[in-house]
């Protein structure tokens, strides 16, 4: 019976990140004493995300190359200025465009606090399933978005606060070290592989397990109007920039992966504390603080939602244009283009097997062998 559910499971899109992230939510919402109790319970379903992403990384790190380091940095920097753009573009219109400096009682500080902070956990569960080694080794780059820093950089308030680069330094080690092992052994990489899958549904019922259904009520329908805002604007501009890489780069067409792009839509929870940290440097904005906060938080809760459901769609779309993370991998990789498409479909599918994200396996019911690269649609 079992055995029947998870391989139904594996067949529809995002359920390894989706079905324990509800799950999650659900336990906090409802019956929250059960996380509670203790002991190695509470450790590992509600306190454990920390020590779960940084084994995740560490994981993630151990399965980039060399050849694919250049483009993870390069997609990230792409990603990370397209996403603090755009929400700077949106906050500081209303900020400045509005009659009384807010839409329908959205606040700027809220606006671009959501959307410049990214959820790093979901990206990388996400990018996991869905992307290829460049998207998930962006993280490397994306982790500088983590926290209040560029939102004081937006509002003008960078020169009050320090850079807080031991923070940035301590967020990408594991990443780092597991890059070098895996760069340094085959065995090593290859022992350390199975990692990026198995700890998918632990990370997103942890992540799951600090989101409150109630927050929705308590912002009403601006926080919800917010998070679905941070997820479309976030979405278009980090797509397009992604897309725009690959134009730049001249990359075979087959090989454009998007999957990055619709990952980093989703609001990061920490966000929700960063109202706080700007009012404590500028108590001009303590009157506004509580309502930015909850705002924010609503967002968080709806693109925790939203985002997996979006980044699965892109996938799917993809694969039935021709494109693929696998596509983008080799092409990094240095995979003759001719190579690749020469792969009959049951290689690719064995292939497909090897590889942690499984992405064959999500789609069985319609995937198609890998594409010439050459020849893929836009």
């Amino acid at each position: 019976m079992l055995d029947r559910i998870l391989s139904t499971l594996d067949k529809v899109p995002g359920a390894l990140m989706i079905l324990p992230l509800f799950l999650g939510a659900f336990v906090n919402t409802f019956i929250p004493e059960v996380l509670d109790i203790g002991s190695f319970t509470t450790a590992l379903f509600r306190d454990g995300t920390a020590v779960l992403i940084g084994l995740f990384f560490f994981s993630v790190g151990s399965q980039i190359s060399f050849k694919t380091a250049v483009p993870s940095l390069e997609k990230g920097a792409v990603i990370l200025v397209a996403k603090f753009g755009i929400a700077v573009v949106i906050g500081l219109a209303v900020a400045f465009l509005t009659p009384n400096g807010s839409l329908w009682g959205l606040l700027p500080l809220a606006i671009i606090a959501a959307m410049s902070n990214s959820n790093g956990s979901l990206f990388v569960a996400l990018t996991q399933q869905f992307g290829s080694r460049s998207d998930r080794g962006s993280i490397a780059v994306l982790s500088i978005n983590d926290g209040p820093f560029l939102t004081m950089v937006a509002l003008g308030a960078a020169g009050l606060a320090q850079f807080p680069i031991w923070a940035l330094v301590a967020a990408i080690l594991p990443m780092i070290l597991g890059f070098v092992f895996g760069n340094l052994s085959d065995k090593a990489r290859e022992f350390l592989a199975p990692g990026e899958r198995l700890i998918i549904p632990f990370v997103a019922f942890s992540i799951g397990a600090g989101i409150d259904f109630r927050v929705l009520l308590s912002s009403g329908a601006v926080g919800i109007f917010l998070g679905l805002v941070s997820v479309a604007m976030s979405a278009i501009a980090c797509i397009g920039g992604v897309y725009l890489w690959h134009k730049i780069r001249r990359t075979p067409k087959g090989a454009r992966n998007l999957v990055s792009g619709a990952a980093e839509s989703a609001v990061a929870g920490n966000a929700i504390a960063t109202p706080a940290a700007l009012a404590a440097i500028d108590p001009s904005l303590e009157a506004i603080q509580a309502a930015a906060t909850a705002q924010i938080a609503a967002a968080v809760v709806v693109t925790a939602f939203i985002s997996p459901f979006l980044t699965a769609y892109i996938h799917k779309r993809q694969l039935a244009k021709g494109i693929s993370p696998e596509n983008e991998d080799a092409y990094f990789e240095g995979t003759p283009v001719d190579e690749i498409s020469a792969k009959p479909e049951q290689e690719s599918t064995n292939a497909s097997d090897s590889e942690p994200r499984s992405s064959q396996e999500l789609y069985a019911a319609d995937a198609t062998p890998v594409p010439n690269l050459s020849s893929g649609h836009h």
